[in-house]
């Protein structure tokens, strides 16, 4: 449950039941266990790297060698088994026969438990100085919430409950892990791509598989949808260009993470590849209802292939580039190899359609048609000018018929590529569509075919890719989902945070003399003591400028504004009131920490910040200090207590606490939007 503010509860979303056996659950299943046997396989070989290293016996380092040439042959054949699953398209694609060629998704990757109790406990102990176990529930509700999103549902409730750990992930940074220490707490994630598992203390490494997982689960959403409508195209589209948007989030907030899957080469060719799925649902939605022969319609559908083809095949160039073509699946690669030539076929075989089959009809926009031909090539080929071209019936069966010979070349080329890959070769709809569309292209070319063709050779040029909507990342959206703090009762996270370290709480017992407290107050929630009487009762028990109101009488006055504080003070007339207070220690240390540590071009920013406090300090020193104003009463003081709370009075005491509250700012800015390591 999730604790709000009115004290209520809320559930949270769960997640797919693990024990289900629907497809998706069992491929996840077989990952888990790949990655737990790769795990094995990585630390013998890294143990017989070891020994080969040390020994000196001729015949143990013969053993070894043997031994470690088994070990490498078993690595091997477990990546290709892991990559057989990343292949494995027919379990995410809508249930609906379709004849389409199937779309990649990315698999989820997988992690181990993770225990916060302790950690957190004794963290809330130390440096909240409260007992952690009054926070057993939301430390649960934690891991609960952890634990559901290993197995997301795929739709947007799943979306949103990975969306919501990643932020209430940043709640708990903010609050639980100091940068200047390490908390003990080991996260394990398995690369989704090699299996190798990466582990690191640190929560950095959590956030960013989250995130990736996110993406990878709308990729999912993205090949679920039924391509047979033209809304579930739409949801395809937009669904790709989500998961682009958070893998390219990803890569630029995450620069440095240690799993492969989420370097940046390996996001910049994932995000390629959402992209160009995106653009291919683009082709799918305007081929729907049916392809006319008529001289528009075709010139936009074979520029809308071209488009197709074109940036299929910057994505199969993207990923023979070293390091990507290391790790990445080599079916993937090949996919990508056989639509870039299977869409660029097409757009060919539209072309030639439209000029084989044109006919200048009386009332033919002539103009209209001859700049639509100009616009579909780079350049005419030599010889040939659009109008005329448009005019001779014997031209444009020639230059139609060029362009049918480089579908066929590229069609073959597709069916080649797709019979050298194991993994393509047994998707049966991926051959099916490959051969239709190959058979289709030579038969019209042996409608139209002649004898003197050979002589009549003309070069076909390329058609200009183009397309009427253009995909682009669609970036996540995190201010639009309202999530809870879980560990609110803490107080206010602008001021207790895991940055600040505090003095224990401290007791101060205190009356008021005749309605006069000894002080004012300011700020807002968390409420500050402010103008002190140094004579006053609360200031001989203890009381200090700044320091913090915790509680007053067991009341928690953490999140209480300065007009409750003031309600519940004057409450209590003469009587002695026991309020307890903390104060504020040095929170510019692990700040200076931080900066070195992240990095999103801001370094510069905050440390003239930094400068400009150090110089407000020595400022500060040389000024005298102002006398202070009288103490009022509660009753005829209202409007200075309310002044008090928002303007920056001219005296030492007042100015420090003012500068050091701005003192958080450029890296609260820091914690939230980068997450360099």
């Amino acid at each position: 449950r999730w604790p709000t503010s009115e004290g209520a509860s809320l559930i949270f979303p769960q997640g797919c039941n693990p024990l289900a056996q629907t497809g998706r659950s069992k491929l996840q299943n077989q990952r888990a266990a790949l990655n737990q046997q790769i795990l094995k396989a990585v630390r013998m070989r890294t143990g017989a790297e070891n020994l080969l290293k040390v020994a000196t016996n001729p015949k143990v380092r013969e053993q070894v060698r043997l031994e470690l040439s088994f070990v490498n042959s078993d690595l091997q054949m477990l990546k290709e088994e892991l990559e057989g699953l990343n292949i494995s398209v027919g379990v995410y694609q809508n249930t609906e026969e379709a004849f389409t060629i199937p779309l990649i998704p990315l698999g989820l990757k997988e992690t181990k438990d993770v225990d916060f109790s302790v950690v957190l406990k004794d963290f809330i102990l130390e440096h909240y100085s409260e007992d952690g176990y009054l926070y057993e529930d939301e430390i649960a509700d934690l891991m609960d919430l952890r634990q559901a999103c290993r197995t997301p549902s795929r739709d947007e409730a799943g979306v949103e409950l990975l969306m919501t750990y990643f932020i209430q992930l940043g709640f708990v940074e903010s609050r639980f892990f100091p940068p200047t220490r390490q908390m003990g707490l080991l996260f394990t994630w398995y690369d989704s791509l090699t299996g190798v598992p990466v582990s690191q203390q640190n929560l950095l490494l959590e956030k960013a598989s989250v995130l990736f997982n996110t993406g990878a689960l709308y990729t999912q959403i993205g090949t679920r949808c039924d391509r047979q409508t033209q809304a579930g195209l739409e949801n395809a589209i937009d669904a790709f260009q989500r998961a682009a948007g958070v893998l390219n989030y990803l890569k630029e907030t995450f620069t440095h993470t240690p799993s492969y899957d989420m370097s940046p080469a390996m996001l910049s060719v994932l995000v390629k590849m959402m992209l160009a799925q995106a653009q291919e649902s683009v082709f799918e939605k305007i081929s729907l209802p049916g392809i006319r022969n008529e001289f528009f319609m075709l010139v936009k559908v074979a520029q809308e292939a071209a488009k197709v083809g074109e940036v299929y095949q910057q994505l199969h160039a993207a990923m023979s580039q070293v390091p990507v073509k290391e790790n990445i699946p080599y079916s993937w690669a090949s996919l990508a190899c056989v639509k870039g030539h299977h869409y660029a076929a097409l757009a060919h075989y539209f072309t030639a359609i439209l000029l084989i089959d044109h006919q200048v009809k009386p009332g033919t926009d002539l103009d209209h048609q001859e700049k639509c031909l100009s616009q579909l090539y780079d350049r005419m080929p030599e010889g040939l000018t659009p109008l005329a071209t448009l005019k001779n019936d014997q031209q444009r069966r020639q230059l139609g018929k060029s362009h049918l010979r480089r579908a066929m070349t590229h069609h073959e080329e597709s069916v080649r590529e797709a019979s050298l890959c194991k993994k393509l070769r047994s998707i049966e709809v991926l051959q099916k569509v490959l051969c239709a569309a190959q058979e289709r292209s030579r038969l019209t070319y042996a409608q139209h075919q002649e004898d003197d063709d050979l002589l009549n050779l003309i070069d076909a040029p390329s058609v200009v890719a183009k397309t009427e909507q253009e995909v682009d990342i669609i970036l996540p959206q995190f201010s639009k989902l309202t999530v809870t703090d879980f560990f609110q009762k803490l107080g206010p996270l602008s001021v207790f945070s895991a940055n600040k370290r505090w003095t224990p709480p401290r007791s101060i017992r205190f009356t008021a003399e005749e309605g006069d407290l000894g002080f004012t107050l300011r700020g807002n929630a968390p409420v500050q003591v402010h103008f002190l009487d140094p004579y006053c009762s609360a200031s001989v028990a203890g009381a200090r400028e700044g320091d913090y109101i915790v509680s007053i009488q067991l009341v928690d006055c953490k999140w209480l504004t300065v007009s409750e504080v003031m309600k519940l003070l004057k409450s209590f007339g003469e009587d002695e009131i026991e309020m307890k207070v903390v104060s504020l220690l040095d929170s510019t240390s692990s700040m200076h920490n931080k900066s070195a540590t992240y990095s999103v071009g801001m370094q510069k920013t905050y440390s003239m910040i930094c400068l400009a406090i150090d110089d407000d300090d020595k400022t500060d020193k040389t000024k005298k200090i102002s006398k202070k104003l009288s103490f009022l009463s509660w009753g005829t003081n209202k409007n200075r207590q309310k002044s008090a709370s928002t303007l920056c009075l001219p005296s030492v005491g007042v100015a420090r606490p003012q500068v050091k509250k701005k003192l958080p700012s450029p890296f609260s800015l820091l914690n939230s939007d980068s997450s360099l390591y």
